[in-house]
């Protein structure tokens, strides 16, 4: 990434100006501004967050926002109620209360001196979440919006649910927010309050993955901040941006094709994971900051830098690479598609089974043993650790493999379609298919995947057990991709009847016939050479730190004498001390996620995570952890929060929660 330190406007930063809300509360931004913007006013970008600005989301905020503002910008990271080093409390994710909060944030910068009126609203993930909520309500001054690894839809794509079936990243994200919100403020910004402050949020802290477990089926609790449920909603100009290796790649399709009747709307979906894309991995990484200015500049600033003209989507076609954990970089080339969908995107039906299916004839059963997925990775690569899928040949095993001879390179461009005629031997049942590219040496790629409970085979809504024996036409779509398969592979259709530690499994062991079937290819005809190219990216100055303790992250298997397996997960992110305030931040996580091949009610997750802050004499430390169980009829969970000012103990909580299965 290349440094800029001049920018054509100097930049003035202000680390904590309050913006209080029309009830009281007081929320804390950080605010980059040309510093001559009173006299001359320019347009605002928000990003809106619970990640705490002060040591959170600072070494992305040193390389992002202060370009902005050297560009005519004033940029603005506000730290969400209840969370970093404002007042008041969060209960939920995308509340009324948080969308309401953003709403009069955008209002309050409209009306300052140095603000033209205008506004836009960037963020990934949750920030992406709510940029897109928040331009569903319609706030005047909000024109335009970048969306990054976000999702329209909060049951069907988002870490909760997929496929009807219960995610075990709800657990994990639970978990996670539990530890993130735990922290006090940092007194050196609210003063002496911050122990009150403190002691507010954990006696209020919410447990959030019961919350979730809590709405099993796609109901009003998920339809509230859906904004596929109104696309016409939405008149901000929207920029939506993914990753092939993240967990929300089929958002930008969808965003794309919803909303561009009532506002412009593009895509871009590149082969990163879980962040931004000027510093994302695997590379290539693009130039996100000088492409947002082309966004921000035709929809703030009235400049017509061509972003009407763009491709509606451009996506990065990955080549073939052997099955790996971790990808520094994926070769391949951008493709750009003038209107989407993509009238040159065509469809070729291949038959499952028989002839075409390899040694597999048609019908077939599987029994996968509980085990099975755990060559699947991290659901949602994040922490730049080995978190992808490896090779899939141990899967495999425990999976009915259908092999296909495509006859050929070819290049495939969207959501692969699998439509099977199958029963299943239990009520409650799950079917998991991967997509894998099956090289000359036997090695296997998962190129994508898809699951879904059978009970929900009619939609999320109104769930109904499955018959026993009962023949079943079944629709999945697999998720979106953009994946070169070279000539000489074969193509696997791998179906199991469990995916763990991906999902929770079904409260029995379940076989599934699969009498007949089809895959359905989106493809694209072959072309060669980029038809599409990105500047090389830029970033301001990297954020000043220094490393207190050096991160590592450890993944491994385990297995008992009795069988046992787990996945352990340990992710030790270091500590940092900010070398401009002195805060030193420091978080270790621990999963464990435990079950037994032949018992899926012995399935188990455990969590632990480690927040330190200190600075001087003053130092504390929040210990979080959560448990989940279950047996036939109810989900088990547990969760616990101890605190401490140095080594004394000075709060401690607990959770208890059982929630009856709901076709889950």
């Amino acid at each position: 990434m290349k440094t800029v330190t001049t920018f054509p406007r100097p930049v003035v930063e202000h680390p904590d100006i309050g913006i209080v809300m029309p009830d009281g509360c007081r929320l804390s931004a950080r605010i980059w501004l040309p510093e001559d913007a009173e006299a001359d006013p320019v347009p605002a970008i928000l990003e809106h967050l619970p990640y705490r600005k002060r040591d959170g989301t600072v070494a992305r905020d040193a390389l992002t926002h202060p370009y902005f503002a050297g560009h005519g910008y004033a940029s603005i990271r506000v730290d969400m109620r209840g969370n970093g080093d404002s007042d008041g409390l969060m209960t939920d994710e995308y509340t009324e209360q948080e969308l309401q909060d953003a709403c009069d944030v955008i209002a309050w910068a409209a009306a300052q001196p140095w603000c033209n009126g205008r506004v836009g609203m960037m963020g990934i993930s949750w920030g992406g979440f709510n940029g897109l909520q928040v331009a569903a309500k319609g706030p005047a001054a909000l024109k335009a919006v970048i969306t990054l690894c976000s999702t329209d839809d909060r049951y069907a794509d988002d870490i909760h649910y997929k496929g009807g079936l219960l995610l075990n990243e709800n657990l994990g994200w639970g978990a996670t927010m539990l530890s993130y919100s735990s922290r006090p403020p940092d007194p050196a910004l609210v003063g002496d309050g911050w122990r009150r402050m403190w002691m507010d949020r954990l006696e209020n802290e919410p447990f959030l993955a019961a919350t979730w477990l809590g709405h099993q089926t796609r109901d009003a609790y998920w339809k509230h901040g859906s904004v596929c449920e109104d696309f016409s909603a939405i008149g901000a100009a929207t920029l939506a941006i993914g990753g092939w290796h993240d967990a929300y790649k089929n958002t930008v399709s969808r965003i794309v094709t919803g909303i561009q009747p009532y506002a412009p709307a593009k895509g871009i979906v590149g082969p990163w994971l879980h962040k931004y894309p000027h510093f994302a991995v695997p590379r290539p990484a693009i130039g996100f900051l000088q492409e947002a200015l082309r966004w921000w500049d035709r929809w703030l600033k009235d400049i017509d830098t061509g972003v009407q003209h763009d491709p509606a989507m451009r996506l990065y076609l990955m080549d073939s690479l052997p099955p790996a954990q971790w990808y520094e970089e994926r070769p391949g080339r951008w493709i750009a598609e003038a209107a989407w969908p993509s009238p040159v995107i065509g469809h070729r039906t291949l038959s499952l089974g028989g002839e075409t299916g390899g040694d597999v004839t048609l019908p077939a059963t599987v029994s996968s043993p509980q085990d099975c997925g755990l060559a699947g990775g991290e659901f949602c690569a994040i922490w730049l650790g080995p978190e992808l899928p490896g090779d899939q040949r141990e899967d495999d095993a425990r999976s009915l493999c259908l092999d296909l001879d495509i006859g050929g390179a070819v290049d495939i461009v969207g959501g692969p379609l699998v439509r099977l005629r199958l029963s299943a031997d239990r009520p409650s049942a799950m079917l998991a298919v991967r997509l894998c590219d099956v090289r000359p040496d036997g090695s296997s790629t998962r190129v994508t995947w898809g699951v879904l409970n059978l009970a929900h085979r009619d939609g999320h809504e109104h769930p109904r057990a499955v018959e026993p024996g009962a023949i079943m036409d079944i629709e999945l779509r697999l998720d979106d991709i953009a994946y070169a398969m070279p000539a000489g592979h074969r193509l696997r259709v791998a179906i199991s009847s469990t995916y763990w530690p991906m999902v929770w499994p079904s409260p029995e062991p379940v076989a599934l016939t699969i009498h007949a079937g089809e895959l359905v290819l989106p493809v694209r005809d072959r072309g060669t050479g980029h038809e599409w190219r990105f500047e090389e990216p830029e970033g301001a100055a990297p954020w000043r730190h220094e490393m207190v303790r050096e991160p590592a992250h450890d993944r491994r298997i385990e297995r008992d004498a009795s069988g046992r397996v787990d996945l352990v997960i340990e992710d030790d992110f270091g500590a940092a001390r900010d070398l401009d305030h002195g805060l030193v931040a420091g978080t270790v996580a621990r999963e464990r996620w435990s079950i037994h091949p032949d018992d899926p009610l012995s399935a188990c997750g455990k969590t632990h995570w480690t927040e330190t802050l200190s600075r001087g004499n003053w130092s504390v430390r929040t210990e979080t952890r959560s448990t989940m169980r279950c047996d036939a009829e109810n989900f088990r969970l547990s969760a616990r929060i101890e605190a401490r000012e140095g080594e004394e103990l000075v709060f401690e909580r607990n959770f208890e929660e059982s929630l009856p299965r709901h076709h889950v």
